[in-house]
């Protein structure tokens, strides 16, 4: 009967393979020959994810040379039939000159317990090994995954989400689309909000707004670097940068006005605006006076998502140099020179920002 499967399969005569198997794997379920062309059968028939189940199957049982040569085939066969669709997809995707643009993949976090078979799923659709794959997938916040053609990021985030892979795509034109606002500081606080603020091209005026607008909050710290002199191992010294101090920011985001307003202790003037807490003795530290505006931030905006893993997301995004050093950080800081760490925060906020409007 293995002859009749065997000549079946060379007149492609699918129907009567299926027919003639059905007997086979009763009468032989553990027959490697008969597994081999039920795989085959899988493979021949579109039904590729069972065929592959198939032939790592005989890679991990069979003793037979032959037919774990003929499984590797298979493989190899159903690895270049998925690299095809690959590419036939990802040039439908980016056909249109939109699709084009700069683009991300972010990927979210996962538990312990969905991993496993996350990262099976993602050697699968990005080419890895599992293992590999696994380190891949973040357990706290965001990791910065890939980056590319808008469209082939969409695609290759669809192809994620239907394996149940917590991730999602954006493209770079719409974060530069965001109108960014430093903030100097609060006039007003109730009944409606305003603010004295700068926007990018230097021009200050007055912004109101009400709190139930606010939509986002993210907050992040930004390392500030000095040339500091220190010893080597062999106790000379040399220059070395290091990081000196932090600078903290905030923004709220305003999606109906497409706009995120920037606060950061180096720049908002506490003296010019109004107080945060009356009750201050002394003189207070621009670190007290900084706490304190979040706190009462804290009171007006109880019902509001506050984005804090800014540091997590950076230790992924700090890889992709090129992409960052491309978008405007909208960051006013006295810099001897420039960091990736500032347009990594712009970054962050920005797809917080599109990924609260999807």
């Amino acid at each position: 009967m293995l002859e009749q499967v065997a000549e079946a399969f060379e007149r492609k005569d699918y129907k009567t393979v299926a027919w003639l198997l059905k007997n086979l794997v009763k009468q032989m379920p553990q027959n490697p020959t008969v597994q081999l062309y039920v795989g085959r059968l899988h493979e021949e028939t579109g039904k590729l994810e069972a065929a592959e189940t198939v032939y790592r199957q005989l890679l991990r049982d069979a003793t037979n040379p032959k037919i774990m040569s003929q499984a590797r085939q298979g493989l190899q066969r159903l690895e270049a039939i998925a690299q095809r669709k690959r590419q036939q997809a990802i040039a439908q995707a980016t056909a249109s000159k939109e699709d084009t643009e700069a683009g991300v993949l972010v990927l979210e976090a996962l538990s312990q317990e969905a991993k496993q078979s996350a990262a099976q799923s993602l050697a699968r659709i990005m080419q890895l090994d599992p293992y590999s794959a696994r380190l891949q997938l973040p357990s706290r916040g965001w990791r910065l995954y890939r980056t590319g053609l808008v469209g082939e990021m969409r695609y290759y985030s669809q192809q994620l989400q239907q394996a149940d892979i917590p991730c999602f795509w954006a493209n770079l034109a719409d974060i530069e689309k965001i109108n960014v606002f430093k903030v100097s500081h609060f006039v007003s606080v109730t009944p409606q909000v305003s603010v004295v603020c700068e926007n990018d091209r230097s021009q200050i005026g007055s912004l109101n707004f009400s709190w139930s607008e606010v939509r986002d909050r993210v907050e992040g710290q930004l390392p500030i670097f000095e040339e500091v002199v220190d010893q080597d191992a062999h106790h000379k010294l040399q220059w070395k940068t290091k990081t000196q101090d932090y600078a903290q920011f905030c923004d709220l985001h305003l999606p109906a006005r497409r706009s995120i307003l920037r606060l950061s202790d180096s720049s908002y003037q506490f003296p010019k605006g109004i107080p945060f807490n009356s009750q201050q003795s002394n003189q207070p530290t621009n670190r007290t006076n900084w706490n304190n505006l979040l706190t009462f931030l804290n009171q007006q905006l109880q019902q509001t998502p506050v984005w804090s893993d800014f540091n997590l997301f950076a230790q992924s995004a700090l890889d992709y140099a090129e992409m960052l050093k491309r978008l405007k950080s909208h960051i006013h800081l006295f810099r001897r020179e420039e960091t990736l760490w500032d347009p990594a925060f712009q970054l962050y906020s920005g797809l917080v920002f599109l990924r609260s409007a999807k």
